[in-house]
């Protein structure tokens, strides 16, 4: 078992319950049949009992993104090269890439870190903080060493803090995260055939667009990765999420994990984004269950093992578009009905006060 950091298991902030019984109550007297705003309705009560107050307001979204490469590329699993990270990393900061129009779109701040990239100099307007340059690669040897999971894990703990103190723009009320990093799929699916106890066979997908045959590899190859480390599905013991990420995480996935851990400890809605995301938020969870309650869910990626990721957290996501790009971007679409949820429980009639009759 891996030792993780003091911080990352302290308790997290604790939902108000008598505020999620105060939304219910209104929304059982807004002007519409109870029920009818379906998911809506939920999420309001959600934000409710998380802000502690009948009627949440958010209006300051922040994005996160964390970038890291990763040394299993040398098995052939991804359609792209390495290099493409860094390039990425260029386009996120330029505005040309998906998220950083969508970040446009809501007036949000984008923050892209990198937490383990190849890249040596780096475009102005990203941060630096990593220990490592790419994981290693893991189907010979643990991707990373419990000092550089440490590292990753507070790196992502720095990132929400600096959202929550406005450091760079106002205090945010909803953190929406990201990633991105050539053979992430791979590490993800790694991370949750791992800590789900499923054959890789469930979580594996074609990621930036592998035909049968690289599918196959992969599979083969992430198989091997999980029986090097005994990590396999017959294993006898049931693995401790510190130690799947040191073996088979990527630095990203790990920063992804730590802030999620400490945005809930602060009291910080997050969104999660896809696949990749969700491999992060299985593992914040196996740290510390309760960050859960903080944990809404943006999509159903068409990445296979998507789905058994958010059966295991018990999510419901909002959106299912077949969306398989990362970066943050499904987050970012779906936090637009997050606020319109809002809206709508703050800002719509009562029957009483619209006169409208009830129901009989």
């Amino acid at each position: 078992m891996s030792k993780l950091p003091a911080w990352v298991v302290a308790p997290t902030k604790q939902p108000n319950l008598a505020a999620a019984e105060a939304a219910r109550a209104r929304q059982a007297i807004l002007t519409k049949p109870l029920g009818a705003l379906g998911q809506l309705e939920d999420i309001a009560i959600r934000l409710a009992s998380l802000q502690g107050r009948p009627c949440p307001r958010i209006d300051a979204p922040h994005i996160v993104l964390f970038a890291g490469d990763h040394g299993i590329v040398e098995e052939g699993v991804s359609a792209y090269p390495a290099d493409v990270t860094g390039q990425m990393l260029a386009n996120f900061v330029d505005g040309g890439a998906a998220i950083s129009v969508l970040a446009r779109s809501l007036a949000a701040p984008l923050e892209v870190i990198d937490v383990g990239t190849l890249v040596d100099r780096l475009p102005s307007g990203v941060r630096e903080d990593k220990i490592a340059k790419s994981t290693r690669n893991f189907r010979h040897q643990p991707a990373m060493n419990a000092g550089e999971l440490a590292h990753a894990l507070e790196a992502g703990q720095r990132a929400a803090k600096r959202a929550i103190s406005g450091e760079q723009a106002k205090a945010a009320d909803f953190l929406i995260l990201g990633e991105m990093g050539i053979g992430n799929t791979s590490s993800a699916s790694a991370v949750s055939a791992a800590l789900l106890r499923r054959p890789v066979r469930d979580t594996v997908g074609a990621g930036t667009g592998l035909d049968q045959a690289r599918l196959a590899h992969k599979t083969k190859v992430l198989e091997d990765s999980l029986l090097h480390h005994g990590l396999s599905p017959e294993a006898p013991d049931c693995p401790d999420a510190a130690h799947v990420l040191c073996a088979v995480g990527g630095h990203e996935i790990a920063a992804l994990t730590g802030a999620m851990i400490c945005a809930a400890q602060k009291g910080l809605p997050v969104l999660v984004d896809g696949f990749i995301c969700g491999a992060a938020a299985l593992a914040a969870v196996h740290m510390n269950p309760s960050t859960r309650d903080w944990l809404f869910f943006a999509h159903r990626s068409a990445e296979p093992g998507h789905a058994a990721l958010l059966d295991a957290m018990n999510a419901r996501p909002l959106l299912d578009l077949g969306l398989r790009l990362g970066e943050g971007s499904g987050a970012a679409l779906a936090y637009r009905l997050i606020e319109q949820a809002v809206r709508l429980h703050g800002e719509m009639a009562t029957f009483e006060s619209a006169g409208v009759t009830t129901s009989v």
